[in-house]
């Protein structure tokens, strides 16, 4: 474990990292891996999840949402090129993002930024529900009928309570991920440069969690439980709100993406969107899906 008020030194190169880590969030670059070379593949992969309708991974990458086969196999949703950012599952079927339209919509004169979007038909088709062509969602975490958004656009958190139809202003931020948990909804994490960081008040008034280990992402599993992958590549777990943290386990490497589906069952996409799984808290992983070489 990293302690970041112990060890400063040691802070300032693992912030520096962390930064990398969101320059990569909008930044063009190769393929991931698709063994097609016409097809960009995954491209950096923004954010996990499982879709509670069929138990189905879905991969949010820079080109486009992926449904993973098997583990060679990752089928690409309606076979959109689109940038999803901010990628989270809401229920059966249903998902939001955000993100920016894929080169032929954006050189058509779409707007670059597609605000909030949400489909119902796990990712066939998608509709927009509110901020188009302004805001940027790098990170969504519902929490019960709250929603809370970090919108790099403006360099803040939001919150909105109609399912983000509207959007309240929360605290300015540099903010990779954020937790929160429908038991506790006023009480969101924030993962930033200089450690995690905790809100009481609906992310208006953040407090900094110093004894925390600092994490590129994290997840509330419980009202008062959480776990998060740390830049020193480890799987790190709190029974009491951030206050003592545990290590579970280790990451096979710097993630991209991360999300708990619940306490034991943990998924990861490494930097060349290599897909992992646990399903024992983070003590093991195994890898559910890699991307074809060359």
């Amino acid at each position: 474990m990293v302690s970041i008020n112990r060890r400063p030194c040691l802070r300032t190169g693992v912030a520096l990292a962390f930064l990398a880590l969101a320059g990569t969030a909008c930044t063009e670059e190769p393929s991931s891996g698709a063994a097609d070379s016409a097809d960009p593949g995954i491209g950096h992969v923004h954010g996990l999840g499982v879709d509670p309708a069929d138990g189905t991974v879905y991969v949010a990458g820079h080109y486009g949402l992926f449904q993973i086969r098997s583990t060679n196999t990752a089928r690409r949703m309606a076979d959109r090129i689109q940038d999803h950012m901010g990628f989270t599952v809401v229920g059966p079927g249903t998902f939001l993002a955000s993100g920016h339209p894929g080169e032929a919509d954006a050189s058509s004169g779409v707007s670059p930024h597609l605000g909030l979007i949400r489909t119902t038909d796990a990712g066939a088709t998608w509709t927009s529900v509110s901020e188009a062509g302004t805001a940027d969602f790098h990170a969504i975490q519902p929490a019960g009928a709250t929603l809370y958004a970090y919108d790099s656009q403006k360099g803040r958190i939001r919150r909105s309570d109609d399912q983000g139809k509207s959007w309240v202003p929360g605290a300015r931020a540099e903010v990779i991920d954020l937790a929160a948990h429908h038991e506790k909804p006023n009480r969101v994490y924030a993962t930033t440069p200089n450690g995690l960081r905790v809100s009481d008040d609906g992310g208006v008034n953040f407090t900094a969690l110093a004894d925390s280990p600092l994490m590129s992402h994290v997840d509330s599993v419980g009202k008062d439980d959480l776990v998060g992958a740390g830049t020193d590549g480890q799987v790190h777990t709190s029974t009491d709100s951030g206050r003592t943290w545990q290590v579970a386990g280790r990451l096979p490497g710097q993630v991209a993406a991360f999300t708990a589906v619940d306490r034991q069952r943990l998924l990861a996409a490494m930097e060349d969107a290599t897909v992992v799984e646990s399903t024992d808290g983070g003590r093991r992983f195994s890898v559910i899906y890699r991307p074809a070489s060359g």
